[in-house]
C-alpha cells in the first residue's frame, strides 16, 4: 500500500443557531473556538471550528450554522455519531456536568472495552464521550471551561451507518489503510496503526433503515488526514483509478481538500495537515475575529452586516 490515512482530520456537521453552537461546544464542552470564518461555498453563513489549543488535526469539530434550517433525519449513508475522548476517570464528571446544564445523558455503556456516555447537542447531533485509558495532555484546551484533568482529548472516532457493509469495508481496508480490530453486535471497528486522536471508525450495517437526510442536526462529512499536498495528489489519483468521482483540490485556507462519496453514501474528505489555523491569526488570538479568505475580503462589510452577531464565553464557571 503506497499511502495510508493518518486518522480523522475533522468532522463537519450542520446546526441551526451559531450562538447556541458556541455556547455548547466552547462553554459546556470546553473546546476552543479556533476559527470563525464563513462557509466558502456559501459565505452568507458562518463556518465555526472547535478543537484543542491550536486546532490540531484529530481534535477538530466544524459546523455550518444555518438559522431556520430544516431538521435532518438519521439513517443510512451517514456519520451517525461522533465519539469524543475523555479520561477514564472523568465519566462521572461529564455525566454531572451535562446534566447540570439540562441535557439528558445516558448511563455509561460499554463497547469495545470503552465506557461511554451519549448525549444530543442542542441541534440533535449525537455525541458519545468515550473513556479511554491512553489520552494525551497535548490535545486539550487548558484555558477552556473544563478543568484539564477532565478536558476532552480530541475525537476518539465516528460511527458510520450504512446499508451494505462490504463495499465500505473494502475501501477502508484495501485502499485507506485501516485494519479490522473487533466486532460488538452490529458494530465493526476499524483502526489505523498509530496512536493519537481520531484513529478508529465503527461501521454499522442497517439495511432495514431508510436513507438519512443530511440537514440540521446531522453530520455533513468526515475528513481524513494526509500530511501534505503531494500525498493528497496521490490519493486523488488512486481514488480516480478506482472509479470514484473526486473533486479537484479546494483551498480551505487552513488545509486543502478533496471530496468523494464512499460506497455507502457518506461524504468523505481528505484534508492536508498543512498549513494549520495559525496561518492568518496569531495562536493566542485564534477564533476571536471573523477571518475571511483573500477572495472574500472585499465583501467583508456586506458579510458582517448579513451574519448574525456572536459572542464568545469569557469567564470560567
Amino acid at each position: 500500500m503506497e499511502n495510508q490515512i493518518a486518522g480523522i482530520h475533522h468532522v463537519t456537521a450542520i446546526v441551526e443557531d451559531p450562538q447556541q453552537n458556541i455556547d455548547f461546544y466552547a462553554g459546556v464542552l470546553g473546546l476552543r473556538l479556533v476559527k470563525q470564518t464563513v462557509n466558502f461555498d456559501d459565505p452568507h453563513t458562518y463556518h465555526l471550528y472547535f478543537g484543542d489549543e491550536l486546532g490540531q488535526p484529530g481534535t477538530i469539530l466544524t459546523f455550518f450554522p444555518w438559522p431556520g434550517a430544516r431538521h435532518g433525519s438519521r439513517g443510512t449513508g451517514q456519520v451517525s455519531a461522533i465519539a469524543l475522548a475523555i479520561p477514564t476517570s472523568s465519566v462521572d464528571y461529564w455525566q454531572q456536568r451535562l446534566t447540570s446544564y439540562g441535557f439528558i445523558v445516558s448511563e455509561p455503556t460499554s463497547r469495545f472495552g470503552e465506557n461511554s456516555l451519549s448525549v444530543y447537542d442542542p441541534s440533535g447531533l449525537l455525541l458519545e464521550l468515550a473513556a479511554q485509558p491512553e489520552t494525551s495532555e497535548q490535545h486539550i484546551w487548558e484555558s477552556g471551561f473544563v478543568p484539564s484533568d477532565h478536558a476532552i482529548r480530541g475525537i476518539s472516532g465516528v460511527t458510520l451507518t450504512i446499508a451494505q457493509h462490504e463495499p465500505t469495508a473494502t475501501l477502508l481496508t484495501e485502499t485507506m489503510g485501516f485494519r479490522k480490530v473487533g466486532e460488538a453486535g452490529r458494530y465493526v471497528r476499524y483502526a489505523v496503526a498509530d496512536s493519537g486522536p481520531g484513529k478508529h471508525i465503527d461501521v454499522v450495517s442497517r439495511p432495514e433503515v431508510p436513507e438519512g437526510l443530511v440537514a440540521a442536526g446531522t453530520v455533513h462529512h468526515i475528513a481524513w488526514r494526509t500530511p501534505n499536498d503531494t500525498e493528497q495528489h496521490a490519493w486523488r489519483e488512486t481514488l480516480i483509478r478506482q472509479g470514484y468521482e473526486v473533486t479537484p483540490v479546494r483551498d480551505r485556507q487552513y488545509f486543502r481538500s478533496i471530496y468523494f462519496r464512499e460506497p455507502g453514501g457518506v461524504l468523505f474528505e481528505i484534508a492536508t495537515d498543512e498549513p494549520g489555523f495559525a496561518v492568518n491569526e496569531p495562536p493566542d488570538q485564534l477564533g476571536t475575529h471573523l477571518m475571511l479568505p483573500p477572495w472574500l475580503e472585499q465583501r467583508r462589510p456586506q458579510l458582517e452586516q448579513t451574519l448574525p452577531p456572536i459572542t464568545l464565553p469569557v469567564t470560567k464557571d
